[in-house]
């Protein structure tokens, strides 16, 4: 609804449909941001869909890991290999030497609850199938760096901090 609401007070914002763990509608997404852009390349594929369990180690389910890791990591594999043409399309059109979100970039939202080292807020929330999904969504962002850099593409995994979400309620700071 918020969306809708911005999109009707800017005109140039499109919503474009995308469900993340079903393939066919990221390559509808993909199409019809190519179709969208007019020949143009696309500059910055930011991957920011997320879910969470607050599931403990002993109460973790597979069903639980799947869903988590199908969102937060697989999505984020295949929507860079979906839209890689559009990406490999926006370096070539760029005069920019190096590589820069202003030229063409993915950005995976990952999270500090998938750093091995710092554990954060582990005595306030364990959800392991969060922290093991991003600890994975890291190492494919460090994958995928290396593998797009031979065609120009930045790829970066940020942690934004808390932020007010339907996710970051619980593990807010007052």
């Amino acid at each position: 609804m918020e969306l809708q609401k911005l999109a009707s007070k800017h005109p140039n914002l499109v919503i474009v449909p995308l469900e993340v763990t079903d393939p066919a509608s990221i390559k509808a997404a993909a199409a019809s941001v190519g179709e969208r852009l007019k020949g143009s390349g696309l500059n910055l594929l930011i991957n920011n869909a997320g879910v969470v369990r607050e599931n403990t180690i002993d109460s973790e389910t597979l069903k639980d890991m799947s869903e988590v890791y199908t969102t937060n990591t697989i999505a984020p594999l295949l929507l860079g290999q979906a839209f890689l043409p559009l990406l490999k399309k926006a370096v070539q059109g760029s005069p920019a030497s190096g590589m820069s979100c202003s030229k063409a970039a993915i950005v995976n939202m990952s999270s500090i609850a998938g750093s091995i080292k710092e554990m954060y807020l582990w005595e306030v929330i364990q959800a392991v199938c969060y922290r093991c999904s991003k600890a994975a969504l890291n190492m494919l962002t460090r994958c995928q760096s290396m593998w797009y850099r031979e065609h120009g593409i930045l790829c970066v995994a940020l942690h934004p901090g808390w932020v007010q979400t339907d996710m970051g309620v619980t593990a807010g700071h007052t």
